[in-house]
């Protein structure tokens, strides 16, 4: 038996936690992500250096239809050298744009599609030991066609992309068979699976529920423009 602190019922939770940043300094600026680095103050009075990138955030979408098959995208990846089977997804980056607003935009302009029926299906930090990025994944059903958003023009990797249903049970055994990899795709498909396979969609919350990590990224955000630096709007 070990001997351990146990976690149970609520006690199971993300915690937000800040310690004392005595400088931030930008490395370099990107496309979409900035390179920084942060002197931080320990508890035990120490000060460490962490390089990370900011980043804008971004929301995906499992859109499932009425035979269960998830609609993907494959599209070409080039820091890894793959062409990946994802979800619709896009980054959190238009003014005014609600989490919802975002992703029912994503899903229009990746696959030409809308949904009447809209869940949190899981949140997930992407990569927390060197990366700023949160994300929110929904579950779309009653799913209809729908025209791309006035002005949107598919450019770059979006203009060699395939949309294809995949049956959500081929899906999961991909996944395990280690040949799908997006991180979103792995996350939302094995979420979705699961919350159906147990009867949790009732459980599934609303579109708008809370999303903690946005609320601390805010305020870190307002905390480097203390120290003189100035993230771009997020």
């Amino acid at each position: 038996m070990l001997d351990l602190p146990i976690l149970a019922g609520d006690a199971i939770a993300d915690e937000p936690l800040a310690w004392p940043v005595v400088s931030h300094e930008v490395l370099a600026e990107g496309v979409v992500q900035d390179f920084v680095r942060d002197v931080v103050e320990t508890p035990g009075g120490q000060t460490m250096k962490r390089d990370y990138l900011l980043h804008t955030g971004a929301v995906g979408v499992i859109a499932l239809d009425e035979a269960e098959r998830v609609v993907v995208v494959r599209q070409f990846r080039h820091p890894v050298g793959f062409r990946l089977v994802e979800p619709p997804a896009g980054l959190l980056d238009a003014a005014g744009e609600s989490w919802l607003e975002a992703a029912e935009r994503e899903l229009a302009e990746e696959a030409q599609l809308t949904a009447s029926d809209w869940r949190v299906l899981v949140d997930f930090m992407t990569s927390p030991g060197c990366l700023q990025e949160s994300l929110r994944v929904y579950l779309a059903r009653g799913l209809a066609p729908a025209a791309r958003p006035e002005g949107f023009v598919l450019e770059h990797e979006e203009a060699d992309m395939e949309v294809c249903l995949v049956a959500l049970d081929d899906l999961v055994d991909a996944i395990f068979a280690g040949r799908v990899q997006n991180p979103t795709m792995v996350v939302g498909a094995l979420a979705a699976h699961a919350a159906l396979r147990t009867g949790r969609l009732g459980a599934l919350r609303t579109p708008s529920a809370p999303w903690a990590a946005r609320e601390v990224k805010h305020a870190r955000d307002e905390q480097i423009r203390s120290l003189g630096g100035q993230p771009r709007p997020r």
